[in-house]
């Protein structure tokens, strides 16, 4: 049961977090949308701050599994590329509110936006050492590997989570403009990396 709990308050704070935004979201709310009181929550978290920390922490762990998990099997070169965007819209369609997460702690800025950083910092050294070899061997080309995954990044947590600018791009958030939208940025991924 306590674990249970806990991870229902997790998975909401998750989700009101993800799409209505931290300082939009009231513990008294969010423990009325699970039904439980305000002091259940306190007595798992002690503050609304120590459960953005958790979420957070849960949101880097989900982000980090399902990339490591996507590049399992992917084609060396621009396949592992691939592999990572798919990843990424495919969290967005299956748990939209772990990429809403991302963009409301960057939003939030430090302490939660370093707190975030610091748990994905290894996939990003990663990204960037395979990109590296990757343009150093003439793959792919040449451009700074740090600022192509943060525009990489950039693109899909937009693509997928700015509800309001993809309308009035004309853009539906459904899963074939979704599938659209993935199509596109794969495309011109390619078109700036392929040699």
């Amino acid at each position: 049961m306590a674990d249970t709990t806990a991870e229902r308050i997790l998975e909401e704070a998750m989700t009101a977090f993800g799409t209505r935004g931290y300082e939009a979201t009231s513990l008294d709310d969010l423990a009325g949308e699970i039904g439980i009181r305000k002091q259940t929550i306190l007595y798992w978290f002690p503050s609304k701050d120590a459960l953005l920390e958790a979420v957070v922490d849960r949101c880097a762990d989900e982000v980090t599994y399902r990339l490591v998990r996507g590049l399992d099997g992917a084609s060396d070169g621009f396949g592992r590329v691939d592999a990572m965007v798919r990843a990424m819209f495919r969290l967005a369609a299956r748990h939209p509110a772990i990429l809403g997460v991302l963009r409301e702690v960057a939003r939030l800025g430090p302490p939660s936006s370093t707190r975030l950083l610091a748990r994905i910092e290894p996939l990003i050294e990663r990204a960037s050492a395979f990109l590296q070899a990757e343009m150093d061997a003439g793959r792919m080309q040449h451009h700074e590997p740090r600022l192509l995954l943060l525009a990489a990044y950039s693109m899909v947590t937009g693509m997928a989570t700015e509800v309001d600018v993809l309308r009035a791009f004309g853009e539906e958030p459904t899963l074939p403009s979704l599938l659209r939208r993935r199509d596109e940025l794969l495309s011109l991924l390619r078109a700036a990396l392929e040699p």
